[in-house]
């Protein structure tokens, strides 16, 4: 096994810690986070898959890649909405998910359901992640260097910043410019996987110690209400 093959098949482990602490933590049905657990089954699975770590036909893989590609943007963009500071921004993005949706099949239609279109439709999409990310991370550092809350929040939004911020760079290197020098591409992105990840797990970990502590919380105002209600 060669150094790129290992730290290949470390971001593909790693890759499951989001997976994992979403399950572990109940969190699988909680608002957007079931986009969130989408999203990085279909990306840890097709790392492993286009690695060789588990052998599949090679015309799966190729059309597996294709889906993941294109689930990319709007995956993720679904869960942010979980960043959404009001009810009509949340409205809005979704909006722009549907949007994004309906070019992505336009381009499938005219280009073909190919790497040319999933290649094509990553363009916008890392744009539109990069900018959500950049303006709910300069939100929620400051929730959390101001009042000292939401830290789990801020980590998330950190994460997928990092992340996305290297993808974007990753596609410009691979796509654009097609360097010479792809193993040090993937080593670059097998990196970014890995360490964004583990960034995002640790930030899914507070936040949910937040909405658990929001959640009793919620109940204990309830149940006040209910007794003073009748009283």
């Amino acid at each position: 096994m060669t150094w790129l093959n290992m730290v290949g098949l470390i971001s593909a482990i790693a890759l499951f810690l989001p997976i994992s602490i979403i399950l572990i933590l109940r969190l699988s049905w909680y608002k957007s986070f079931p986009a969130l657990l989408v999203y990085y089954f279909f990306v840890s699975c097709y790392n492993i898959l286009s690695m060789d770590f588990v052998k599949a036909d090679k015309d799966f893989i190729y059309y597996f890649g294709v889906i993941n590609n294109l689930l990319d943007a709007p995956l993720m963009l679904t869960f942010m909405t979980y960043f959404s500071k009001t009810a009509l921004f949340r409205k809005r993005m979704k909006m722009i998910v549907i949007a994004l949706v309906l070019a992505e099949l336009i381009l499938v239609a005219v280009v073909g359901f190919n790497i040319k279109a999933a290649t094509i439709a990553l363009a916008p999409g890392l744009l539109l992640v990069l900018s959500f990310a950049l303006l709910f991370f300069i939100h929620q550092a400051k929730i959390t260097v101001v009042y000292q809350k939401a830290v789990g929040k801020a980590m998330i939004a950190a994460s997928l910043l990092f992340a996305y911020g290297g993808y974007a760079f990753v596609y410009v290197v691979y796509y654009l410019i097609k360097s010479p020098y792809k193993a040090d591409t993937l080593f670059v992105y097998y990196l970014i996987n890995t360490l964004s990840v583990f960034l995002l797990t640790a930030g899914i970990y507070f936040e949910q110690k937040r909405v658990k502590q929001l959640t009793e919380l919620k109940v204990a105002r309830e149940e006040l209400r209910i007794v003073y209600g009748r009283s």
